[in-house]
């Protein structure tokens, strides 16, 4: 009866485990108890197989014929059928009793199955890490449906931040920014765009190697060498470099530098070991 459709399929005791409860991590699976002698199960059965199929991947329904399948009707103490119930996360977040009808199911589907926004979010949030230009399409489709969710804004930004449009990627975050207020990673994007800023203004590691040893004296150069050397991955040196900044002139250019210094250790993240030891030295040297 099932197994028509890929999205259906008959489970028993010996793989309930594994297609409802582990499965239910990676997709929301509906389980229809059921059994042959029941009248409405056999008319809500088609609804579910049919809507299962129309869906296509959204969910999955699972068959469960709690005659044949008394260990799994006996676990979930199943009094009367037909019983639909939803998994998520290997746990249950929704269910009704009886018969349904095909827009009564709709709506019910609709309280866990995740939108047409969160779906595009999710397949976006998939290809991120490989494939960011893709990546940025499905997250101007979930943008397009739900204009107002600042979360995919991020997401948009750090993949446009990936194909180094810093510029577009500024401008969404000054929008962001009106609101009074920044989610902390979209703080620590605003901290990435404005070092990669600063770097390029300084023309990046090697020129502004060259600038400091034509003018020693000018220390704006040396926060312009730290910037670019953060940009470029040399983390501990452009940190050392702020540290001797600070002591040589604390008063001066060392609140500059001080932010300068806050802002690389956020690009390292707070589980960063090199961060950690960093932030300690800071706050020796400032305070």
């Amino acid at each position: 009866m099932p197994d028509a459709s890929p999205w259906i399929k008959d489970v028993t005791s010996q793989n309930f485990e594994a297609d409802v409860i582990k499965k239910s991590a990676e997709i929301p699976v509906v389980v229809d108890f059921w059994a042959p002698w029941c009248g409405p199960c056999k008319q809500l059965g088609p609804l579910l197989e049919k809507l299962a199929t129309e869906y296509a991947g959204k969910f999955l329904l699972v068959k469960v014929d709690v005659e044949a399948e008394q260990q799994i009707a006996a676990a979930f103490q199943i009094q009367q059928i037909p019983l639909v119930v939803a998994f998520r996360n290997g746990q249950m977040v929704n269910e009704f009793m009886g018969m349904l009808t095909e827009p009564q199911i709709r709506e019910w589907l609709a309280t866990f199955l995740p939108s047409a926004a969160q779906t595009a979010m999710s397949e976006g949030l998939k290809l991120e890490a490989t494939d960011p230009q893709t990546a940025e399409l499905k997250f101007r489709e979930a943008l397009n449906l739900e204009p107002t969710a600042d979360v995919i804004k991020i997401a948009l930004v750090r993949v446009i931040i990936a194909q180094n449009r810093d510029e577009e990627a500024s401008r969404i975050i000054a929008q962001l920014d009106e609101r009074g207020y920044l989610e902390p990673e979209a703080q620590h994007l605003k901290d990435q765009l404005e070092l990669r800023a600063a770097s390029a203004e300084s023309g990046g590691v090697e020129e502004a190697r060259r600038a400091v040893a034509a003018n020693p004296d000018d220390l704006a150069l040396q926060v312009g060498l730290a910037d670019a050397l953060a940009v470029a991955g040399k983390h501990v040196e452009s940190l050392e470099l702020c540290l001797t900044l600070i002591a040589r002139d604390k008063a001066g250019i060392g609140p500059a530098v001080k932010e300068t210094m806050v802002k690389i250790l956020g690009q390292l993240g707070p589980a960063s070991e090199l961060a950690g030891e960093y932030r300690r030295k800071l706050a020796t040297a400032w305070y």
